[in-house]
């Protein structure tokens, strides 16, 4: 008999379903005796045991179904070596919880604060294995994690409507995207749709070089410009703070987000009205995209093959397009982010986007 349980922490996103039945179904296929363990809440049901055994049932139909059957939670990592309200050691509580139902692994789909805790876990000697689950691709050893291709179908969609309407009208354009710490949807989206500036957290904008992209496209007789912004967008003076000094400044602030900073320094630079569109959770709403059920399909038959094989305390990612196994000890708690002098930015600013750092 091989036990395996299953949970989904952290933001959800459209393919955690699609991964989860992709590690099933490589399992059931090659094990006769086999138990599943599902861990309600993320990490809090393995905390406070509530789960149940799952069955083939709960695994059919749910390659197209967005959000998890699990359901998710966030606990931050930095909490828990920190006892509970009641004094409750979380993780002697959930070491316990995965010896009481002996499993022999527990996979775990999540991003970055997830993974940190997966890898504590391992560290404590579970067998883990890891899915890279998130929106914005930020994590480290992976070249793609699932839910970022369909959350960028969902920005782009949002965009390209803006577009629509922004030929309509002598306007400016601002579609906030998700991301606080690093760009890739916005990146992609932006690219994707035809957004004329792209402003992301990797790259801190100046001021001038955003009105002298309007004001530039204005005089080629444009009429209309589209930006779209990451929710950690920051300027050059900005990113010369501490973080103290950044929370203290937007605490400050009447400016809900990015965006509306924006909007407020188009509208006082260049008299053009401007106007914001924040799709927010939508972008992890929603059916996953073709590519992410491919993608959770061949993550989650990597993930069982090696849990048959016994090859622990790895995350399952994608590199150059194969399936690898990747040393959580070696990713976790490392952020991927844009680099401002890749390929793809240099690409972009040869088109004439503009990403707010210099003329185009």
């Amino acid at each position: 008999m091989v036990r395996v349980g299953l949970l989904t922490s952290g933001g959800d996103c459209q393919a955690l379903n699609a991964a989860m039945r992709g590690v099933v179904k490589g399992l059931s296929n090659n094990i006769k005796d086999l138990e599943v363990y599902g861990f309600f809440n993320g990490y809090k049901g393995l905390i406070y045991s509530d789960y149940r055994l799952l069955t083939s049932t709960d695994f059919s139909g749910i390659l197209t179904k967005g959000g998890t059957i699990l359901g998710s939670s966030r606990c931050p990592f930095k909490e828990m070596r920190t006892p509970d309200e009641n004094g409750l050691d979380k993780v002697e509580a959930m070491k316990s919880n995965y010896y009481k139902l002996n499993l022999d692994c527990l996979v775990i789909l999540g991003g970055n604060g997830t993974q940190k805790t997966a890898n504590l876990l391992r560290e404590e000697g579970l067998n883990i294995i890891h899915l890279p689950k998130t929106i914005d691709n930020d994590i480290f050893g992976t070249d793609m994690t699932f839910g970022f291709y369909s959350a960028i179908d969902v920005a782009c969609d949002a965009i390209d409507r803006i577009h629509t309407t922004a030929a309509s009208h002598n306007r400016v354009f601002i579609v906030e995207v998700m991301g606080h710490k690093v760009g890739w949807l916005t990146l992609y989206s932006g690219i994707a749709s035809g957004a004329d500036i792209i402003l992301l957290p990797e790259i801190p904008y100046e001021e001038k070089y955003i009105i002298d992209a309007i004001e530039k496209r204005n005089q080629a007789g444009k009429g209309f410009t589209v930006i779209a912004v990451a929710e950690g967008a920051i300027s050059k003076k900005e990113s010369k703070l501490s973080k103290k000094e950044l929370a203290k400044k937007r605490a400050k602030e009447t400016h809900p987000s990015a965006a509306y900073r924006i909007a407020k320094l188009v509208e006082e630079k260049t008299g053009s009205e401007a106007r914001v569109t924040v799709p927010g959770h939508t972008q992890r709403g929603g059916s996953p995209c073709p590519y992410d059920r491919a993608l959770c399909t061949r993550l989650g038959s990597a993930a069982a093959k090696a849990i048959i094989e016994g090859k622990f305390g790895n995350m399952v990612g994608i590199i150059d397009g194969e399936t690898k196994l990747v040393p959580l000890e070696k990713v976790a708690g490392k952020l991927k982010v844009v680099d401002p002098d890749s390929k793809m930015i240099k690409e972009a600013k040869y088109m004439g986007i503009s990403f707010g750092d210099e003329d185009v």
